[in-house]
């Protein structure tokens, strides 16, 4: 079965339904797999969503990184398999070594929960194909640690290389180069602060989420 995407769900996660519901009026499947599992179940792409997994003790992400379902991620993402972070899943996504760089907590200090302006950067993404270089889309942030940070050499890494995908127009956390959103060398890894699940349907405020996620579907329909 193609389009099936599957949705990891660690203690704490709260964006799993949110993922799955956008993914079905996308005209995907979405599949939940429990962190503990130690098999993807033959899924097509992988979403790490938003939420507190493991309580964000220690430091987001720092634990879920060693649950075992992230080994399986970790290898399909090296045999080229499609995988997305979202907010908390970004920050896994980081600490298991899968992306460049490190969240840490938003300048100010202050929770933040509104509406973001992104700029595609790139649309040589699995999740910008749909959208053209130079597009605003309007998707929500939720987050105290969305402040991305990386080294000189990263970030030059990062520009050289076309991988930073999207770009706050008025950056809220104090992100290096106002950086909303990466990939990883491959281009089938990427992870972003704003949650575009949230932003699927006009009465939520926004459908521009849907160029996101719609991108990645069209990858594996």
């Amino acid at each position: 079965m193609s389009g099936v995407v599957g949705v990891v769900v660690f203690p704490g996660s709260n964006c799993e339904m949110d993922c799955i519901e956008s993914i079905t009026q996308l005209g995907g499947e979405g599949r939940l797999l429990w962190h503990g599992d130690e098999d993807l179940c033959g899924v097509d792409a992988v979403i790490v969503p938003g939420g507190f997994a493991h309580g964000d003790y220690l430091r987001p992400g720092a634990i879920a990184r060693f649950s075992p379902v992230m080994t399986e991620v970790s290898r399909f993402a090296a045999d080229g398999g499609p995988v997305v972070g979202i907010c908390n899943g970004f920050q896994v996504l980081t600490e298991a070594g899968l992306l460049p760089g490190a969240l840490q907590k938003n300048d100010g200090l202050k929770f933040l929960c509104q509406p973001a302006i992104l700029r595609v950067e790139s649309s040589d993404s699995l999740l910008t194909s749909r959208a053209a270089t130079g597009d605003r889309l309007s998707i929500p942030i939720n987050h105290f640690e969305g402040n991305y940070t990386c080294d000189e050499e990263t970030l030059m890494a990062l520009r050289d290389e076309d991988r930073v995908i999207l770009r706050y127009i008025d950056n809220p956390n104090g992100s290096v180069d106002n950086i909303a959103g990466v990939c990883n060398e491959g281009r089938n890894v990427v992870g972003l602060m704003p949650h575009p699940e949230r932003a699927c349907n006009e009465l939520l405020g926004s459908s521009d989420g849907s160029v996101l996620l719609g991108s990645l579907l069209d990858l594996v329909t």
